[in-house]
């Protein structure tokens, strides 16, 4: 396109981090593989919002709505969710509507993909498949042995290909373990190719647009719907905006970390000591 504009920003979360949700290991299977990142004191922890010490506000999709000519999606791009040391990799991804996803398992364990659509109209399930483990993987790896705490190989097993098929209206759809509670990913799907994923800065770029003024959308799975703002762009143009959303107050999720650590459902001190974060130790 010859007369393109260009749009360039910042997200940040104006705000304090809201805290982790909080999963008991022990009640939970593979604690001792999966417990290799834990806090140390038999919790696993899952930060859905990753913001730096400044406020950068990151992995959030920046998306112009009803983008009606301009450039296409140049090729097919499917994407590829991994579960590697039981975490769901990326955290939120961008698709197009009615496309495939492929989810692979990395990990010596067996996961289970349950994928449903969400919206304020409530949950529909799209998928629920298991993930094949690679079969180079030792055998004899029991979630009870704490050699399962030092095993850090990686090898992908079988592929696995859903077609999501939202239903008219949705957008959003999220994936988790039927096996690990704390294994989510999130999509969005998208009509145009017009959309960015702010980086490490909070920063992020979308070029090629039509002059022309348009809804610029900013969605996190665990905002409260989509923030927008009207943007208007100029031919050949580069256009700045700086976001600033709200931090989420109050308690976000049931099943949020305990603020006294020594909450422990009656665990003893023994379980609790096979429990080591050999890959991360996890802080609050």
């Amino acid at each position: 396109m010859t007369d393109g504009g260009q749009l360039v920003g910042t997200v940040a979360l104006d705000g304090q981090v809201p805290r982790p949700k909080g999963y008991n290991l022990i009640t939970l299977p593979d604690q001792v593989y999966c417990g290799r990142i834990s806090d140390g004191q038999g919790w696993r922890l899952l930060q859905p919002f990753n913001v730096g010490s400044a406020g950068q506000f990151r992995d959030v999709v920046v998306y112009l709505e009803n983008v009606e000519k301009g450039k296409s999606f140049l090729r097919e791009q499917t994407p590829r969710v991994e579960a590697k040391d039981c975490r769901f990799v990326p955290f939120t991804a961008v698709m197009r509507e009615k496309s495939d996803v492929v989810v692979v398992n990395l990990d010596p364990v067996m996961h289970d993909i349950q994928a449903y659509e969400t919206s304020q109209l409530g949950p529909r399930m799209l998928f629920n498949v298991p993930l094949p483990v690679n079969p180079h993987h030792p055998q004899d790896l029991k979630d009870r042995g704490d050699d399962a705490a030092m095993y850090h190989a990686h090898h992908p097993g079988e592929p696995m290909k859903q077609f999501v098929d939202l239903t008219k209206g949705r957008k959003v759809f999220v994936m988790q373990c039927g096996f690990h509670a704390y294994m989510e990913s999130w999509g969005l799907a998208v009509e145009n190719p017009y959309y960015a994923m702010t980086d490490q800065d909070g920063r992020f770029e979308i070029g090629d647009i039509p002059p022309g003024t348009y809804k610029l959308l900013i969605w996190h799975p665990y905002l409260n719907g989509m923030k927008e703002q009207t943007v208007t762009i100029q031919p050949k143009s580069r256009t700045k905006v700086d976001i600033k959303i709200p931090a989420p107050t109050g308690r976000l999720y049931a099943n949020e970390k305990p603020a006294n650590n020594f909450t422990r459902f009656g665990i003893s001190d023994e379980a609790l000591s096979r429990l080591v974060p050999t890959l991360i130790r996890q802080e609050q």
